[in-house]
């Protein structure tokens, strides 16, 4: 049975986050919140817990189109080809935000994405999720938690959550309402920006 984990986003508790961190560094799968809708995420480093979400979303995990949700674009090179400055002021000018980046991916990205031509990168205007990310140290992956409910594609409410998630993962977080919009998926590895998905993000950044 997975913990329910009250944090507030104005002001997430330390301690909080530290044990959410700890789930993580075990292989645990959580819940939490972003600036769009709740996600469903591992550490990328651990093969066995991204193959377990794999395995939920119903893909395999060398086909799986997980992002990578960062603390900020510090650590970008680590996984994603060198980007030229007009791309790179785009996600200066959009991150943090309800945005995921598609980009060419590095060779130093970790193995279990290793043959993936491109990754999508995510640094969410929320402190939660950017607070969990920067004590881990490292990228953590995110995949939206669909409801099976068409009206309500996304799930919002976090003891809503709780209830259908709480035997599948590790640990759930309340961080308030989600929003029921995911973000917009922007294309930045060809020639010309592409909207691959339009969502809470405005399509006027360029």
């Amino acid at each position: 049975m997975a913990e329910f984990l009250r944090i507030y986003e104005e002001n997430p508790n330390p301690k909080a986050v530290e044990k959410v961190v700890s789930v993580l560094k075990r292989g645990g799968l959580i819940i939490y919140p972003t600036d769009t809708v709740y996600g469903l995420g591992c550490d990328i480093t651990n093969v066995r817990a991204l193959e377990r979400i794999a395995q939920i979303k119903g893909v395999k995990l060398e086909k799986a189109n997980f992002s990578f949700v960062c603390h900020d674009l510090s650590n970008l090179s680590d996984y994603v080809k060198q980007i030229d400055t007009s791309v790179f002021k785009i996600l200066k000018r959009a991150l943090p935000g309800p945005y995921t980046f598609v980009l060419p991916g590095s060779r130093t990205l970790p193995n279990a994405f290793k043959k993936k031509k491109t990754v999508g990168i995510r640094v969410p205007d929320n402190s939660i999720a950017i607070a969990i990310v920067k004590h881990l140290g490292n990228p953590i992956i995110s995949t939206s938690i669909y409801d099976e409910d068409e009206v309500i594609e996304y799930t919002t409410d976090p003891e809503l959550i709780y209830e259908k998630w709480s035997h599948i993962v590790d640990l759930v977080i309340d961080g308030g309402y989600g929003d029921n919009e995911p973000s917009t998926v922007i294309d930045l590895s060809g020639d010309e920006p592409l909207i691959v998905r339009e969502g809470k993000g405005s399509i006027d950044i360029f």
